[in-house]
């Protein structure tokens, strides 16, 4: 199968990205921005220890899984130069996938990943990516403002704990030592988090917003009533003022 079909048991344009990345890998990450490189062989080619509570030092590393989804979405953006649907249509191994499919003309890059294989890792590693890329790099098109959205209330708890003092940052070998590749990383991230309504000064760069999809979406709720059909929403509505 894996000679025959495998790529149609995946998401059309994975087979594709996943080879190229693979090859380009192999070369040392040629062709990414210098900016890039250095963070790339600093999160997967440097040997990092981290502190275990009971004293003692072990080895970190990123999960394979993580690291190639990292991988793939800087080489589209880097070395590929994948800026539309056009540009990532080209990796379609499906033959089933069009352009008027999707109505967006703006750059969107989809990572599919199980439950498990640590997505706020690689959501950590993607920020600091596009807030450097942007600080270091001359024409940088990427941002140092971020918005993260949870699907739901038990998700935003968990990335509040993880997010909540910038920790995720400074506990996992997120941010290069200063020094590294001649830049000064740590003292150059500078980044403030606002999490829901609880939102602090906001400077023109340097800011991570952390909401659930309900926030997004809560102009076009209705009140909820008892005269409803369906009486969840009046009930169980993430903003509930009555239990």
């Amino acid at each position: 199968m894996r000679e025959t079909a495998y790529e149609k048991l995946l998401p059309p344009l994975v087979a594709k990205v996943r080879q190229e990345v693979h090859a380009w890998r192999a070369t040392g990450y040629k062709g990414a921005s210098e900016t890039s490189k250095a963070l790339l062989q600093w999160w997967f080619d440097t040997h990092h220890l981290i502190g275990r509570a009971d004293g003692t030092q072990s080895e970190f590393r990123y999960y394979f899984a993580q690291r190639e989804a990292v991988e793939s979405v800087i080489w589209l953006h880097d070395v590929r130069k994948a800026r539309d649907k056009y540009d990532l249509l080209r990796f379609d191994a499906s033959g089933a996938v069009s352009s008027n499919m999707f109505d967006e003309e703006w750059p969107r890059f989809v990572v599919k990943m199980a439950t498990g294989a640590g997505k706020t890792k690689v959501l950590s590693l993607l920020i600091a990516w596009s807030y450097f890329h942007k600080l270091y790099e001359p024409d940088s098109t990427l941002s140092r403002n971020f918005l993260l959205i949870a699907p739901n209330i038990i998700v935003l708890d968990r990335l509040r704990a993880d997010f909540d003092g910038l920790r995720i940052f400074f506990n996992d070998p997120v941010l290069p030592d200063n020094g590294h590749a001649g830049r000064n990383w740590r003292d150059d991230f500078q980044i403030a988090l606002h999490i829901q309504d609880d939102v602090r000064v906001v400077r023109p760069t340097g800011n991570l917003f952390l909401t659930n999809i309900h926030r997004v979406y809560l102009g076009e709720v209705p009140e909820p009533s008892l005269d409803d059909d369906d009486l969840r929403d009046y009930f169980l509505r993430p903003l509930a003022t009555r239990p």
